[in-house]
């Protein structure tokens, strides 16, 4: 029986986000997303509200949105860390409605990568996405939601399955239409994606989960298949360019 897969391509801004050579020019950025929609994605995560001074490669953002064309039935989301990303974001699309339809944010399900990322719990990011969240859908945004390190931590080591569940749960319950299942370490095994996945199962409906992973190498392979043919979980979200 035929099965759909869908792309979510967040190499423009997860992947991106990491050269660190030097700024990549917006023309670049805009010619990229362009390519990646006339390939036939339809979904495209275009960058990020973000700190420039913690990610100045996404600092050019707003001009990547004004820049960029637009196809019919293409969704171009943008990261938002906290309520000062969205703020940012929701005072760009008065100014230009239209840019996007669409927001991401992400937690973690370790406290030890949640520090190193977000600077706080993942209990404390929870509650601070909570008001992002509500004020995004009253704005007619979609959310998604993403749950890093669920296979394994570099700063906590094996990851508590229990808690990616928990954390998926909180997402949706908040009005996240997706969570994203983030593999972002590159080194699930194809025993612990299907332990971590049959765990998530008990508190979040297959439909409503994707898989994300960083790097496409050997250990992400069967990472896709596990989400695939044995979850029928059929949104892959990836960036080769990590």
């Amino acid at each position: 029986m035929k099965q759909d897969v869908r792309i979510v391509e967040v190499g423009p801004r997860d992947g991106l986000q990491n050269e660190k050579a030097a700024i990549i020019p917006v023309e670049v950025k805009v010619e990229l997303i362009n390519r990646l929609t006339r390939a036939g994605v339809t979904t495209v995560e275009a960058g990020s509200f973000v700190s420039p001074k913690w990610v100045p490669q996404m600092a050019d953002t707003a001009e990547v949105l004004k820049r960029m064309t637009r196809h019919p039935g293409v969704h171009y989301p943008v990261l938002v860390p906290n309520q000062r990303g969205l703020d940012d974001l929701l005072g760009l699309l008065d100014a230009h409605p239209g840019l996007t339809d669409e927001v991401a944010v992400f937690t973690a399900a370790s406290d030890g990568f949640a520090r190193a990322n977000l600077n706080c719990t993942v209990r404390e990011s929870l509650e601070r996405l909570e008001g992002v969240v509500r004020v995004a859908r009253e704005r007619g945004l979609r959310v998604r939601g993403y749950v890093s390190v669920v296979i394994e931590c570099p700063y906590s080591g094996r990851t508590d399955y229990g808690k990616v569940r928990e954390v998926a749960r909180e997402l949706i319950d908040m009005g996240c239409y997706e969570v994203s299942l983030g593999e972002t370490v590159g080194k699930g095994r194809p025993h612990q994606v299907a332990e971590m996945i049959e765990e998530v199962k008990k508190g979040v409906p297959v439909h409503l989960l994707a898989g994300h992973v960083s790097r496409l190498g050997l250990h992400s392979l069967p990472f896709i298949q596990n989400c695939f043919s044995s979850f029928m979980i059929h949104t892959a979200q990836v960036s080769p360019m990590c």
